[in-house]
């Protein structure tokens, strides 16, 4: 815990530090990009994970992080494109937020099994955070 401390508060003053040498636009592109570029490797290791040993935790890994680098990648493009009008309300975009859906329902489904717990189960985190997004 104590290295993730430290790593947290290094990365932020090195984030607030660009920010004020090249104005928070540029640390944006820097950051934003970077962790787009990491969660694409992040995704391909799950996905080689989840070929490699066919486990259903790796497949939502896998997804979870892919979908994470769609959205943070389309948003990192539409800024450094100067936010172009196709981008704005683009539904292809829905593809990499469904992508995110389905590795986080991957995801419960295992801890379902893990615990034991009824399939029914599955839908109540899916339906609190819809209804918490509705509200």
């Amino acid at each position: 815990m104590k290295h993730a401390l430290i790593l947290l508060t290094a990365f932020t003053a090195l984030l607030l530090a660009i920010s004020l040498a090249f104005g928070f636009d540029q640390a944006y592109a820097l950051a934003y990009g970077a962790v787009a570029a990491m969660a694409l490797s992040i995704a391909a290791t799950f996905f080689w994970l989840w070929h490699a040993r066919a486990t259903p935790l790796a497949l939502g890994m896998g997804c979870s992080w892919a979908g994470a680098t769609g959205v943070m990648g389309w948003w990192w493009v539409h800024r450094l494109l100067g936010s172009p009008p196709w981008m704005e309300q683009n539904v292809l975009l829905f593809v990499f937020v469904a992508t995110y859906f389905v590795g986080t329902l991957l995801h419960f489904q295992v801890i379902r099994r893990s615990i034991g717990w009824a399939a029914l189960v599955l839908l109540l985190p899916v339906a609190a955070a819809l209804a918490l997004s509705v509200g």
